[in-house]
């Protein structure tokens, strides 16, 4: 997984993926590609994950250092 903080958020709030995908109102395979970081997902989607797991989004949004995107970037 690219945004391990986004995946250790929903695990410690108890969540499924397909849990949280359903307080978002996406669908599965999308908030898949969100918490893999293959996209981004939009403003409000990290609105109600913020409120959802009660971590800042942009600690939310973060990707691992070993994700291709990343190490492109450096």
């Amino acid at each position: 997984m690219a945004r391990e903080n986004l995946k250790k958020a929903r695990w410690e709030a108890g969540l499924t993926q397909q849990q949280m995908a359903d307080k978002l109102g996406i669908s599965l395979r999308h908030y898949k590609y969100i918490e893999s970081g293959q996209v981004m997902g939009r403003i409000w989607m990290w609105d109600k994950m913020e409120d959802i797991t009660g971590i800042h989004q942009r600690k939310l949004r973060e990707i691992s250092s070993n994700h291709p995107d990343k190490a492109n970037s450096l």
